[in-house]
């Protein structure tokens, strides 16, 4: 297996493009199933074969090999390598990209929508983690304009990148959660700017 610069194990052990922006309502249905989310994070830590993928998530194999052939058509999976056994060739599926974002494309053309509300996702998840006090958790408001938000949301998106080329190690699978969204938070209100609070002795 290659290893990065640091000497750990490269994650995951085959080529990938970094980003790819999804247009196509099948993909965005193909990306956003529950199951097959499972399936893309898993080969995130390495190539993986449907038997492989079928043991992981305790799910037949046929089952996994229908969600590995719509991921494959919709050129979000690809067959990274293949190797035999018994004269059996097995096939090592992979990811085309390392993230997969939605870019433009008609939401009218996708109905219903086919995700769900991430933040309301990782609540659920969380829940053992919150019990047991083992989760990192903040939440924080701001007054900030729009292109302020939208810059602040590009540096985030970098950490994410960070998260998701990080080396697979350990024994645990962490989640990790982000979100920036308008609110009807209360504010105070404008200062006069001539008040004199605040002002330089």
């Amino acid at each position: 297996m290659d290893a990065d610069v640091s000497g750990s194990p490269r994650s995951p052990d085959y080529d990938l493009l970094e980003t790819v922006a999804v247009t196509d309502p099948a993909k965005l249905r193909a990306i956003f199933d529950p199951l097959r989310g499972q399936l893309m994070d898993l080969v995130l830590e390495r190539a993986a074969t449907v038997t492989e993928l079928a043991a992981a998530v305790g799910r037949p194999k046929s089952t996994i090999a229908h969600h590995v052939k719509v991921l494959v058509e919709n050129d979000v999976f690809k067959v990274v390598r293949t190797r035999k056994v018994r004269a059996i060739e097995e096939r090592f599926y992979g990811r085309v990209a390392r993230t997969f974002y939605v870019g433009a494309v008609p939401l009218e053309d996708v109905t219903p929508l086919p995700w769900t509300n991430y933040l309301a996702d990782a609540a659920a998840e969380s829940m053992p983690a919150y019990h047991a006090d083992t989760m990192w958790a903040q939440h924080m408001h701001a007054r900030i304009p729009r292109q302020r938000a939208n810059e602040f949301w590009k540096r985030v998106d970098e950490v994410i990148g960070e998260f998701a080329r990080l080396p697979r190690e350990g024994d645990t699978v962490y989640g990790f959660a982000v979100g920036l969204y308008p609110t009807e938070h209360p504010t105070l209100p404008h200062r006069p700017v001539d008040d004199g609070i605040g002002d330089p002795a």
